[in-house]
């Protein structure tokens, strides 16, 4: 799936307020070796950079899209294309963080241990993932989906639904970790101008559904979808839409 950074960071600010927050309750004050996973075009990675001068950053995103925009970003990187379901890190690092990517990974039962592992002792795993599963923005594209002939298309699309609770997340590491710090924010997030909520979506959680079709089904379920989200978010007579968003973050130290 090709992902179009432009689009991802039309709301660039509000998709770095997390990582900036998650990143906030990081306790660590100069790690030799971090990791961001799921870097996009860097927005993120920039906040690291940031914080720890002196560290040596890795920035990985399975997106050659991505990762070419980041390259073009004056942040202090190394930058690598890599598939986090299979990725294995070459030597542990002091801080491992992640914001909004490992929802697009399942098995998160074996997937969290396996991270966490890349940690030294002593060192963070600090994630943030989307926990909006039950909002109309994807709600609505499971009933959009079921509309017409595209339906068997979409198996196994539902990424959202790679999302655990914060209790299974603390079973997870309570094992592996000597501090577990785990909290959910629900943000209002008033955002600008026609059919905003879609436009946000289209940097997205719609970018897996497009992709599984051709052009003329594409065009149509877009458009069915734009519909449907106009009456669920409506635009208020100030131009802004607002658009509640929960996020689940956990801090583990080793």
């Amino acid at each position: 799936m090709a992902w179009d950074p432009k689009t991802y960071l039309n709301f660039s600010a509000e998709r770095t307020r997390p990582a900036a927050e998650l990143l906030a309750r990081v306790e660590m004050e100069a790690p030799a070796r971090v990791a961001d996973l799921g870097c996009g075009p860097g927005n993120s990675t920039a906040l690291l950079a940031a914080r720890w001068p002196d560290a040596r950053i890795d920035g990985l995103d399975s997106s050659r899209e991505m990762l070419t925009e980041a390259a073009k970003s004056d942040v202090r990187a190394n930058w690598v294309e890599a598939d986090l379901a299979d990725w294995t890190a070459d030597a542990p690092y002091d801080a491992i963080f992640t914001n909004a990517t490992l929802h697009w990974v399942p098995d998160h039962r074996a997937l969290l241990p396996r991270l966490f592992g890349f940690v030294r002792e002593g060192g963070v795993f600090a994630m943030q993932v989307p926990d909006n599963g039950a909002e109309p923005c994807h709600r609505l594209i499971g009933e959009v989906a079921k509309e017409k002939s595209w339906a068997g298309k979409f198996a196994g699309l539902c990424y959202w639904q790679n999302v655990l609770t914060f209790a299974d997340y603390y079973d997870i590491l309570e094992p592996l970790a000597a501090k577990i710090d785990i909290w959910e924010t629900r943000y209002v997030q008033p955002l600008a101008g026609e059919d905003a909520v879609y436009r946000w979506m289209s940097g997205t959680g719609l970018r897996p559904f497009a992709a599984a079709l051709d052009d003329r089904e594409r065009a149509e379920f877009l458009e069915a979808y734009r519909t449907a989200m106009r009456a669920a978010y409506p635009m208020r007579a100030s131009g802004a839409t607002l658009y509640p968003f929960r996020r689940l973050f956990v801090v583990a130290r080793k």
